[in-house]
């Protein structure tokens, strides 16, 4: 099989997601200058978008070829890049459990990261156990909204905990800069295709999903591993790990324990724990288990009509027949502020909404959410400042924890102390006054959105930097610093801020055996398919050592 790249047709000849089928096949038969009797089959392995010239906006494809004579095509266009052999993107196995006998791993938390390393394990025949300290996602979808709709926060099921992770109240974005070359983000895409998701997403270049088709997706792969034998336990958070020391005086798990008092023993501990979860941050390291701080950012989300990116991205194209096809538009941007912070875009969800996502009473964070549809009036984004251990919070390895802590208590206090979030308008933030009256953009956020200045909801160089960059992103995006857009406050949990160092070749703790640290929660991850990506890594490091055992 051939993997052909770089076929490019006009967006407008489209009919909605691709090109009708002859039309594809007409550009191929072109580009590999064979008679249609030589062309066998041919699949979209992949649809990307060329938007660099507005007026002229391509589709453009990656196809998977069968042909007669293969061997001779690849000998005509050797030196053509575009032009090779197609990968085998087939997830193999690394072992099959025929033993009855072997001890079951436990995965801590059922977000992407736990998913997929539980859903490896059971497809391996090792019939993992699940702790996960939140509720099954309607359950826990519920006590969501209690917070959005009736200012009450449940500490234990909530944006941030519970079955999905925090990625089920999200856009559902599904790509990644991760280096793959097992292609076992294609796993993680087929995974989702057999729970739910829209077969699209096999082979558009930025796919996204959704929060409710996430739902029930999850749902799904729940049922397939507990088909196959594993356990799901939720409303189980784990109090403590117990260690002993091997003959080497090195650490050993030998089992967990839940907020029950239960004990469950074990020596392949998975820890998929997301990077909200502070109290167990706090837990390992008080029993040595090493971690370090990390970079992560801060900011705030920043509000737009939907239409107005869609104009400034789309430019002389733009038409509700191009929408129709592309759908909402995107951006992604960065400037490097004068101060020497780098300010960024984190999380664009476009025709979405701000969300509340506090995890510990009396903090506000905001997060951004999309539908599938991405309909909604307004795009949002993360605007942050990324920062570090060595400069911002030295000394401990939880400082950044407690940073993001005080921000959110801050943030908390200036909204009013009723989880409202604190907000500005853009004109006003860059002007440094108050803001008193919305104009032409409602902020999305709920409870509510409390308006003052936000200049003492960041560190100095954070407000200064944003300040700076919006602008700046204007240049890029035509409207950007939209007088009456809003600022929503405050954007923490970026990504997570410890990491819970690993060996590269076993991925267990560097100082704690049986430990598999994994996931965004431990520093190995960053969005649902890298994670997805990290479970499956962790899982097949576990088999293996099951099986040696």
């Amino acid at each position: 099989m051939l993997r052909i790249t770089e076929i490019k047709l006009p967006v407008e000849n489209a009919q909605s997601l691709t090109h009708q089928a002859d039309e594809i096949k007409t550009a191929l038969l072109k580009r590999l200058e064979i008679p249609e009797s030589d062309l066998i089959h041919f699949d979209i392995f992949k649809r990307g978008v060329d938007a660099r010239k507005s007026h002229a906006i391509l589709y453009v494809y990656s196809l998977d070829v069968t042909v007669k004579n293969e061997a001779k095509i690849l000998a005509k266009f050797r030196k053509d890049a575009h032009i090779k052999p197609a990968p085998d993107t087939e997830y193999k196995y690394v072992v099959q459990n025929t033993s009855s006998d072997k001890p079951r791993p436990v995965v801590v938390g059922f977000g992407p990261a736990g998913i997929f390393a539980a859903l490896i394990l059971a497809q391996s025949g090792f019939k993992p156990i699940v702790l996960e300290r939140g509720k099954a996602v309607r359950e826990r979808t519920k006590d969501t909204w209690g917070l959005w709709r009736k200012n009450k926060l449940n500490p234990e099921s909530n944006v941030q905990f519970g079955e999905g992770g925090a990625g089920t109240f999200s856009d559902g974005k599904l790509y990644s800069q991760i280096k793959d070359p097992k292609h076992y983000g294609r796993k993680v895409i087929q995974e989702f295709v057999k729970a739910g998701a829209p077969q699209e997403i096999l082979y558009v270049s930025h796919p996204h999903i959704g929060t409710f088709r996430l739902v029930g997706m999850v749902e799904e792969m729940r049922n397939t591993i507990i088909a196959l034998g594993g356990e799901i336990r939720f409303e189980s958070r784990v109090e403590d790990i117990e260690l002993t020391k091997d003959q080497d005086g090195q650490n050993q798990v030998q089992a967990v324990v839940l907020q029950t008092g239960e004990r469950i023993a074990t020596n392949h501990l998975v820890l998929a724990v997301g990077h909200s979860a502070r109290d167990t941050f706090e837990m390992i390291y008080k029993r040595g288990i090493y971690i370090e701080a990390k970079p992560f950012s801060i900011g705030f989300r920043i509000e737009h009509p939907q239409s107005l990116i869609d104009k400034a991205r789309y430019g002389k194209s733009y038409s509700e027949d191009l929408l129709s096809k592309l759908g909402a538009a995107d951006y992604k941007l960065v400037h490097h502020a004068k101060n020497g912070r780098s300010v960024y875009s984190f999380c664009m969800c476009p025709g979405g909404t701000v969300v509340a996502a506090a995890s510990e009473p009396n903090r506000v964070v905001t997060n951004g959410m999309s539908q599938y549809s991405r309909n909604e009036r307004n795009a949002n984004a993360g605007i942050v400042v990324a920062i570090t251990p060595e400069v911002d919070y030295p000394d401990h390895p939880l400082a950044g924890m407690e940073l993001q802590r005080q921000l959110e208590g801050n943030a908390f206090v200036l909204g009013g102390s009723n989880y409202n979030a604190p907000g500005q308008l853009i004109g006003d933030f860059i002007a440094n006054r108050p803001s008193t009256n919305f104009g032409e953009v409602t902020p999305s956020y709920t409870p509510g959105v409390h308006l003052t200045n936000l200049d003492t909801a960041l560190p100095e160089f954070a407000i200064t930097a944003i300040r700076e960059a919006i602008p700046e992103f204007a240049k890029q995006v035509k409207g950007f610093d939209l007088a009456d857009g809003v600022l929503t406050g405050v954007e923490t949990r970026t990504s997570s801020p410890i990491r819970i160092k690993r060996d590269d070749e076993s991925l267990q703790s560097i100082n704690t055996k049986g430990l598999y640290p994994c996931g965004e929660g431990a520093g190995y991850a960053g969005g649902i398919l890298s994670a997805g990506v990290d479970g499956i890594k962790v899982a097949e490091a576990v088999a293996l050592s099951l099986n040696a055992a």
